[in-house]
């Protein structure tokens, strides 16, 4: 199982902002859409992904006044990304090692997805059910 089967699941809609909007902002959208991160964009450009987890830094760090930041200021701006051929198990494994949640999906050049590491368990754990079973009939008709 690869990127492009859990986007064809999922679809490949993605929350992006600019770099200007303020924590505030950003942090709303997370709230309205019941997402983690939204990836930060000028233009076609991936500058950087904010998280839940970057905005809790920030007002740990900055107190209240960091919610009136810009999300350029506190984003991750070295951000990992996969693409369409990566597989379930390259996703994880970056994923556990880098110890985010999130990966942008890079093809051509392009914003084309983002899978969160629920979409990455959901399908690893349909794989895993989906070869039981097969299994349980292989034993079962021999």
């Amino acid at each position: 199982m690869n990127v492009a089967t859990i986007l064809k699941a999922k679809g490949s809609d993605v929350a992006t902002v600019g770099p200007t909007i303020t924590l505030t902002e950003a942090a709303r959208l997370l709230s309205e859409k019941r997402i983690g991160a939204v990836v930060v964009m000028h233009g076609q450009q991936l500058l950087g992904i904010v998280s839940e987890r970057d905005i809790v830094k920030a007002v740990a760090r900055m107190g209240v006044e960091a919610l009136d930041r810009p999300v350029r200021e506190i984003m991750t701006a070295r951000v990992v990304t996969c693409g369409l051929n990566d597989s379930v198990d390259e996703l994880m494994d970056s994923m556990t090692e880098g110890r985010f949640r999130h990966l942008p999906v890079i093809e051509r050049g392009a914003l084309v997805g983002i899978v969160s590491i629920g979409d990455v368990v959901k399908h690893r754990i349909a794989e895993t059910v989906m070869e039981t079973e097969a299994l349980r009939l292989y034993i079962t008709n021999s």
